[in-house]
């Protein structure tokens, strides 16, 4: 039965928080052990715990005849909430009894305690009527000659009101974890509330946050604790710092938050800072000659004090050396949080337990917008698109999205829109100098990356591997450049190797070149905007200042005409990414005119012209990238690309034949993917010693190469639908191939035996290998785990001696069962004995004529006979011959 809800007056019991006394716990646990305390108590006192919540939880025992303690009482008026698990026997305990006559004692005089009841199994009527065991128990009571009977009726008053307030009910139709985590999380929110100088009710997505840093905190603890909060500016750390101060810094003896420690420490020097900190702890003045004469008072007089101490927007070693230089400064159970924009820093000074602050999800964006242009969640429905608009701009950092809304806050649409249309163009100067403190701390170089990031490098994600660390150092920068961006939280980096920018900082690195020269573009180191590009070409003001272009996409409008002589003047260019159109329009040859001395990246997206200048020349190139060019040939005779690492001119359909690479022996990957043209494979390819993948799908390729040719870097070779290809090439000098992909190689009759010397071979790609009739023997290929061999001409089912126990996709097809007596023919029953099914993940084998199918449990797709059994209740398809 539910809880009933009585009348407003009785429905929840709340102190006064106009004046709090000097509370020492947020929780007092009333319980009787017998029927809770290994189970649901346990578990509610952990969560508490785990949510940096103050807990008394008595887990000693009465003998018979023995009253409260003074101790216990004084636990009950040292608590801020008292939550009372009443259950079976509750009231068979004098001293439960006691407890909760004392809760609602001192709840009646000054209402300086929260009572929060939770009914174990119980019904609240029976609690507040006395009925059930509740009557049985106090019937007991008045049977014993030692309680005295207005004791009796003081505890029976006690209970009556307890069971009046509204609590959680734990039944058979209820979670207890759902229970627990409902109590928790309102006092939770409720301290975090009632403690903050902030109107809680605007935050958004703090909680969490609060409740992973009392996590970390420890509070309970005796150590000192040194604990950092990091994350990119205007993501809120001060704030959630804040909060955390508000809601502890009360049970510690002494506490000191200092602000803007960057700014101030400048300003008012060290020893003024020190001596802040001294006072606000000792409550009395502190003379501080200078910085180290600080450090030595700090440690004298503050090691025997359990303080709480907060460090605001750190950016030196200098800054916390003269603030906490060590944790012996502090006394047991110190705890020192440092908000800080590096983490770098932290670790360097033995700050290792730290809080990153993530920036918002897009609803709880949208909530904070709303809230700070609108004072509600729910605005008018007129602007609803607006509001979306600058929350996608914002995203999700809670600076932009408070700033943004605060300033549109009580406009009209129009004024709405036309703030919409000016971000377009220059970004909120506000929001902007928070983002650069962290640009303006970094060295020169750095500086330099950070602007070809925003710049050039304007992808969503950047993929992180050899390839991109090459073209960082024909760049001029180092690895460590990227690490420190990192560690400044100007870039992120997930664990999968990807890099990503927030959309703002990228805004506010383009801004910062903007600002290089407001009125010419052609006087930037960097373009990136499509009106600054086609304005430098078209009116040919390009100069020395140029390092990169970018032109991502071009809108196919009306017809713009640009010079190519424009780019001569361009003599540091070092990075160019042009995406052609139909309707740009060049007069004259581009490359023809491209400086390449300093040229490092190329990548040209649709080159419209047919043949290579013989004038270019970019020998330092690291990346060369023309995708679906219309060039038949590339260079003419060897050229010198020691630099080279990657060509890909894949989708290029004229190109009828690879260039020399001779003067290319670094080349780790080649793509030709998409080349239709393209029927012959140059042998300088046999001296790329160093290649790691090699694409050539949908070529018109015969042969690769002849005779064995060792690549021993080669991990990738991909010739799918390459229709002409007859035959593959020894791959004996391929020792570390892991996928190879001969897909559509509808003329391919015969794999060659070298495949069994594949040991790295993790995926093997057959499928629409129409001239295919049978499998190589693959049973050494120990890393083999994906095999395809769908729509082939295989006319019988591979022995399981010929595969690999590795196998776990596994994918056959197979024609008219024919017996052949020179192959090695296995059967279903084999590949059930041997217990195949058990090993793969994914089992399809499908023979033309209909055969009847029978399953083993798990969910899968399979094709049979051409036709798809679609999604089924198996994982492992077998075939049973009539």
């Amino acid at each position: 039965m539910d809880t009933q809800r009585p009348s407003s007056s009785t429905s929840e019991i709340k102190r006064d928080h106009s004046s709090p006394p000097g509370w020492k716990y947020e929780v007092f646990l009333s319980f009787y052990g017998r029927d809770t305390r290994r189970g649901f108590t346990d578990h509610l006192h952990a969560d508490l715990k785990r949510k940096g919540i103050v807990v008394f939880k008595d887990d000693k025992t009465l003998k018979q005849g023995e009253y409260i303690s003074q101790a216990l009482l004084k636990a009950i008026q040292e608590s801020e909430y008292a939550i009372i698990i009443l259950s079976a026997n509750y009231a068979y305990s004098k001293w439960c009894l006691m407890e909760l006559a004392e809760i609602v004692k001192r709840e009646e005089k000054k209402k300086l305690i929260t009572i929060i009841p939770i009914f174990y199994h119980v019904d609240p009527s029976d609690i507040r009527n006395q009925r059930g065991t509740f009557a049985e128990a106090f019937a007991a009571h008045e049977k014993d000659p030692n309680v005295d009977i207005k004791e009796i009726d003081m505890w029976r008053n006690a209970f009556r009101k307890v069971g009046e307030i509204v609590g959680e009910h734990v039944n058979h139709n209820k979670y207890e974890s759902t229970i627990i985590q409902k109590v928790c999380g309102r006092i939770s929110n409720e301290l975090n509330s009632r403690f903050s100088r902030h109107d809680y009710e605007k935050l958004v997505a703090i909680d969490s946050h609060v409740d992973e840093m009392m996590k970390i905190l420890d509070i309970e603890s005796n150590n000192v604790h040194f604990v950092g909060i990091y994350g990119m500016g205007g993501v809120g750390k001060t704030l959630l710092a804040e909060i955390i101060y508000d809601r502890v810094s009360c049970q510690f003896e002494g506490s000191s938050f200092i602000y803007c420690i960057r700014e101030e420490s400048r300003a008012r020097g060290l020893a003024s800072l020190q001596k802040q900190l001294l006072s606000m702890i000792i409550k009395e003045k502190i003379h501080v000659w200078d910085h180290h004469h600080g450090s030595e008072v700090i440690s004298r007089r503050l090691r025997d004090k359990k303080v709480f101490i907060v460090l605001d927007d750190v950016d030196s070693d200098e800054q916390l050396t003269a603030l906490a230089k060590d944790r012996k400064w502090f006394g047991p159970g110190s705890r020192v949080i440092i908000t800080c924009r590096d983490s770098h820093l932290l670790r360097t000074h033995g700050v290792y337990d730290i809080f990153k602050v993530e920036l918002l999800q897009t609803t709880e964006a949208l909530q904070l917008f709303r809230l700070s242009a609108f004072d509600k969640t729910q605005p008018p429905e007129i602007y609803e698109d607006l509001s979306i608009d600058f929350v996608n701009y914002a995203h999700g950092l809670p600076l932009a999205l408070k700033v943004l809304g605060s300033f549109l806050r009580d406009r009209t649409i129009d004024a709405w829109k036309s703030e919409r249309g000016q971000l377009e163009r220059i970004p909120h100067t506000k929001i902007m100098n928070v983002l650069q403190i962290s640009f303006d701390k970094l060295e020169y170089w750095q500086k330099e990356l950070f602007l070809d990031m925003a710049c050039l490098f304007r992808s969503g994600q950047l993929w992180v591997d050899n390839i991109f660390y090459e073209m960082l150092k024909s760049l001029g920068y180092h690895c460590i450049d990227i690490d420190v961006l990192v560690e400044k939280a100007l870039i992120s980096k997930s664990q999968y190797g990807w890099l990503y920018m927030h959309d703002l900082l990228k805004e506010m690195g383009q801004e910062i070149v903007r600002r290089e020269c407001h009125e010419e573009p052609g006087r930037r180191s960097r373009l990136c905007g499509l009106e600054d590009v086609f304005h430098v070409l078209k009116n040919d003001t390009g100069s020395d200042a140029i390092k990169g272009i970018v032109m991502d996409f071009c809108p196919e409008t009306k017809e713009i005409r640009i010079n190519a002589k424009a780019l001569s003047k361009m003599r540091k260019l070092r990075f160019f990414k042009f995406h052609e159109s139909q309707t740009i329009k060049w007069r004259g040859k581009p490359l023809k005119y491209m400086p390449t001395n300093e040229l490092r990246f190329l990548e040209w997206s649709g080159y419209a012209s047919r043949s290579w200048p013989s004038s270019f020349q970019p020998n330092n190139l690291t990346i060369l990238r023309m995708y679906n060019s219309r060039m038949k040939q590339l260079w003419k005779g060897s050229m010198v690309f020691y630099n080279l690492k990657v060509l890909d001119v894949s989708g290029s359909e004229d190109l009828i034949k690879t260039p020399d690479l001779t003067g290319a022996p670094n080349l780790e990957k080649l793509d030709f993917s998409g080349c239709r043209s393209l029927c012959e494979l140059h042998p300088s390819i046999e001296a790329i010693k160093g290649l790691e993948e090699l694409r050539m799908s949908g070529s018109r390729i015969k042969e690769l190469w002849k005779g064995l040719v060792v690549f021993e870097n080669l991990k990738v070779l991909d010739v799918s639908d390459s229709k002409n290809l007859i035959k593959t090439p020894d791959l004996t000098g391929a020792p570390l191939l892991e996928n190879l992909n001969l897909s559509g190689c509808r003329s391919l009759c015969e794999v060659h035996p070298s495949i069994g010397s594949l040991k790295r071979l993790k995926e093997l790609w057959l499928n629409k290998c129409s001239g295919l009739k049978k499998l190589p023997d693959l049973s050494r290929l120990e890393c083999l785990t994906d095999l395809w061999a769908l729509e082939t001409a295989l006319t019988q089912i591979p022995s399981l001696d010929l595969i690999p126990k590795s196998i776990r996709e596994f994918h056959l097809e197979v024609r008219e069962f024919m017996p052949d007596p020179s192959y090695d023919i296995g059967s279903f029953v084999e590949y059930e004995m041997e217990g195949i099914y058990d090993l793969v993940k994914s089992l399809s084998i499908g023979l033309d004529g209909g055969d009847r199918t029978r399953g083993i449990s798990g969910t899968y797709y399979s094709d049979i006979a051409g036709e798809t059994v679609g999604q089924c209740v198996f994982e492992c398809f077998s075939h049973s011959l009539l």
